[in-house]
């Protein structure tokens, strides 16, 4: 059995932060396992800009983003198996990995950081009926082809789902020579960030139709036309409202699901909201030494967030593996309420931060000229003032040590007060 005293599962934007902050922060013997042919995960594919305004204070493409990881990565003999698949972890930190070169693996880790990033919801999750015809497809599928492939997905598209990756591929398909006849959202809201909304489809007049849904796909061999319909308050398409499109192409950008079946197979307790870990301040799970970071824990917006989140969760590692996490203090539980649909992170050791607590949550509609009200059991700590608020853009909430610290505190709520209310 191989032992390494930290492996990190993925080799994405979140496996790669982690793994070099736990070796910024003393640890050697690090292992990262990456699936695919090379790391970097998503960000290979993803060729727009827009990564790092956070982090690096620059725009960055996102294999560009991906790279500088990387680089650091290989620069501090940081050690990495890609085309491994990790087929089972315990919970007691024992990994079995399989590749075409070693075979069959048995590694023992004294911590182990989960960052398998997620997966694009397909269509058999939303039951739109008709034939399986060519020409169906995610928005993810859809960009690997396109920007890392070479092949042209279709000509006239029309895209389900209005989601960061439905969006960017609007205007990637649209720079390609296709002509994009709309995207269609089911909710009466969109899930992009309003930048994307912005640039991918205003900028280039492309109709977003909102309460809306794909009602049946026409066509055996090849997509031949689509059926869209109105839909009602419980998302049920409204008869009579039905308006056809010819096209050939058909994306869909309906959602992500955190990778978590290892996770469940180690036992570790998943939020049903998120469906990601249950983690805390230091991002471990229920399991001690197993910390958890990036799209696995929650689907995040912008990448730069990402990097931070597993930062966290590289450093606590490190800190864990040298006995300095605090095991027993008594934890803070965080509380979504009125408007907020979760928290991470779940439990907060307050011994256990260094300056302050970040928290990251999304709202469960949108609101204009509303406050986020942080409260410390029943007492407020802390408003924030927002313009906007909508389940598209991650929000971001920071606590001073000094309000949580020498306090007898049993939870964190957050909520949403609406100056109309």
């Amino acid at each position: 059995m191989i032992q390494y005293e930290i492996v990190v599962i993925g080799g994405g934007p979140a496996g790669l932060a982690a793994a070099v902050e736990a070796k910024k922060n003393g640890i050697n013997n690090i292992l990262v396992i990456e699936r695919d042919k090379e790391l970097g995960g998503i960000l290979n594919q993803c060729i727009h800009n827009g990564f790092g305004l956070h982090v690096f204070k620059e725009e960055l493409t996102g294999p560009e983003y991906a790279e500088r990881f990387i680089d650091e990565l290989k620069n501090m003999g940081i050690e990495y198996k890609t085309d491994t698949m990790v087929l089972n972890i315990d919970d007691e930190k024992n990994i079995k990995v399989l590749n075409s070169t070693e075979g069959l693996l048995e590694i023992k880790a004294k911590a182990v950081v989960l960052s398998m990033g997620c997966r694009e919801r397909t269509r058999g999750a939303i039951s739109i009926p008709g034939y399986r015809p060519a020409g169906v497809f995610t928005a993810g599928a859809a960009q690997r082809y396109i920007n890392i492939e070479g092949y042209m997905v279709g000509k006239r598209v029309i895209i389900l789902g209005s989601g960061d990756i439905g969006l960017i591929m609007a205007r990637r398909l649209t720079l390609e020579g296709a002509e994009v006849l709309a995207v269609v959202e089911v909710l009466p809201f969109s899930g992009g960030l309003t930048r994307n909304i912005v640039q991918c489809l205003d900028d280039f007049n492309i109709p977003l139709l909102l309460s809306h849904t794909v009602t049946k796909i026409e066509g055996k061999d090849r997509v031949k036309g689509v059926v869209i319909s109105k839909v009602d308050d419980n998302r049920r398409p409204i008869p009579e409202t039905e308006k056809h499109f010819n096209c050939d192409t058909l994306l869909l950008s309906v959602g992500l699901i955190p990778e978590n079946e290892l996770s469940e197979k180690a036992g570790i307790e998943i939020d049903p909201i998120t469906n990601g870990p249950i983690v805390n301040e230091s991002m471990e799970t229920n399991i001690r030494g197993v910390f958890a970071c990036g799209n696995v824990v929650h689907v995040h917006d912008l990448v730069d967030y990402v990097t931070e989140e597993s930062s966290t969760a590289g450093k606590n590692a490190a800190r864990y593996v040298k006995n300095e996490l605090i095991k027993d203090a008594e934890p803070i539980k965080t509380k979504p309420l009125n408007g907020i649909r979760y928290i991470v992170p779940h439990t907060v050791r307050v011994e256990n931060l260094e300056d302050s607590l970040d928290m990251l949550m999304r709202v469960d509609n949108v609101y204009k000229n509303a406050k986020l009200i942080i409260k410390a059991d029943k007492n407020i700590i802390k408003k924030v003032n927002k313009n906007h608020l909508a389940p598209g853009e991650m929000e971001r909430i920071k606590i001073k040590l000094s309000e949580l610290k020498n306090k007898k505190i049993f939870d964190i709520s957050v909520e949403v007060e609406r100056e109309d209310a």
